[in-house]
């Protein structure tokens, strides 16, 4: 992390008077004067302003229930954004875990601890993704098999992984998958020529959207849903 950084999030001033302060020499890095604003520093480091020790800033973990018409990006000159929702100082720094398409609603996971995301997000863990989707029109009779099977998406030549279909009427399913292709849940009711109407993520390995959260709405993620995807 930047040295004015640490400054803005753990002692709340504004980069530009944490720059300020760093290099009027109010600022000491383990006891020696640092005049770097951009200098790297990390949780073993003692950081002191004006003599005062600063604690290092904690992690954020947040879960938020995404509207549609909103983009899964951290800034967008033109389109509203899920740090959008958020008030301003809320929304600093935060990465995303698990992206949504613009139309599509539910679960995200957002944090600024890169590490965490990370694990959230890599192929290697694989963690369960469970999607409610409305279609267009009823689900053909193979869908279970072939969604068991793995299904070739238009422009790839490897099936997906095995993913469960469960049919909830003759429109409405429960997707389960544990990878994150582009579009995949969409792209694979394609390949069986049907549509996604609608589509609503639920749950996150074992983190699940919070029902009392309202769209747009967001938590702090709880000590144990934190501790869910590991350290």
């Amino acid at each position: 992390m930047r040295l004015d950084k640490f400054l803005h999030d753990s002692a709340g001033l504004s980069r530009k008077l944490a720059k300020k302060a760093v290099r009027d020499g109010r600022v000491r890095l383990d006891g020696e004067a640092t005049h770097d604003p951009a200098r790297h520093v990390a949780p073993s480091d003692t950081i002191t302003l004006d003599g005062s020790v600063l604690p290092w800033p904690a992690p954020r973990y947040l879960m938020l229930n995404k509207p549609p018409d909103c983009i899964c990006a951290t800034r967008d000159p033109h389109q509203r954004t899920v740090i959008d929702l958020l008030p301003p100082a809320a929304g600093e720094h935060l990465l995303i875990a698990g992206r949504l398409d613009i139309d599509a609603t539910g679960l995200l996971l957002l944090s600024d601890d890169g590490r965490w995301i990370h694990r959230v997000t890599s192929p290697r863990h694989a963690h369960e993704k469970v999607y409610l989707a409305t279609l267009a029109e009823p689900l053909d009779h193979s869908a279970e098999a072939r969604f068991t099977r793995g299904i070739f998406l238009e422009g790839e030549n490897k099936r997906t992984l095995p993913a469960t279909l469960a049919r909830l009427s003759e429109t409405e399913v429960r997707v389960t998958l544990t990878e994150g292709r582009y579009h995949q849940v969409k792209r694979m009711f394609g390949a069986l020529g049907n549509r996604v109407a609608t589509l609503h993520r639920e749950r996150i390995g074992r983190i699940r959207l919070d029902p009392a959260l309202e769209p747009g709405d967001y938590r702090e993620l709880t000590a144990a849903e934190v501790a869910a995807f590991g350290s």
